[in-house]
């Protein structure tokens, strides 16, 4: 990613481009798919994020697909844009179909395991820490609550 502009301002312009993203999407309706990876270390903990935009909630990692781009690839890009991490292997866990900001999203989620350690650009996301399944952070966003429960029924087939 070029980083045209220093960070701070770059953490200032965002939440203004989310707002507008948001009202966008709520006019136009324009169906939309991201994606989202599980991503667990060895010793079971998962990657969760904060933004520098937004309600402030902890998340998966993730984010829109490109236009033509296939969601593994966006999966991949995604996360080693936003922690700087880079995985041989993703597993497909399945798709969420819902509305978000008013528009219909299918979302596609991943899980893969690392030992990386993430590293952020202090632009997007603020921070991002592994943490055990069974003490997850609040607050966690009712979206990622969603594709936790679907990589859980995953694992347990």
């Amino acid at each position: 990613m070029l980083h045209l502009i220093p960070a701070p301002l770059h953490r200032r312009l965002l939440p203004l481009a989310h707002r507008l993203r948001h009202r966008w999407r709520v006019w136009r309706k324009v169906p939309l798919a991201g994606c989202n990876v599980v991503v667990q270390r060895i010793d079971g903990a998962i990657l969760l994020v904060r933004h520098s935009y937004g309600p402030g909630s902890w998340c998966l990692p993730g984010g829109g697909l490109n236009r033509g781009e296939e969601p593994e690839g966006g999966a991949r890009r995604e996360l080693r844009e936003e922690v700087g991490i880079a995985v041989d292997r993703m597993v497909p866990v399945g798709e969420i179909r819902e509305v978000i900001s008013g528009s219909p999203h299918t979302a596609y989620v991943f899980h893969c395991m690392t030992d990386a350690t993430p590293r952020i650009d202090a632009r997007e996301i603020l921070e991002a820490r592994f943490f055990p399944t069974h003490s997850l952070p609040e607050p966690l966003s009712a979206i990622t609550r969603r594709r936790l429960e679907l990589w859980k029924g995953s694992q347990q087939r």
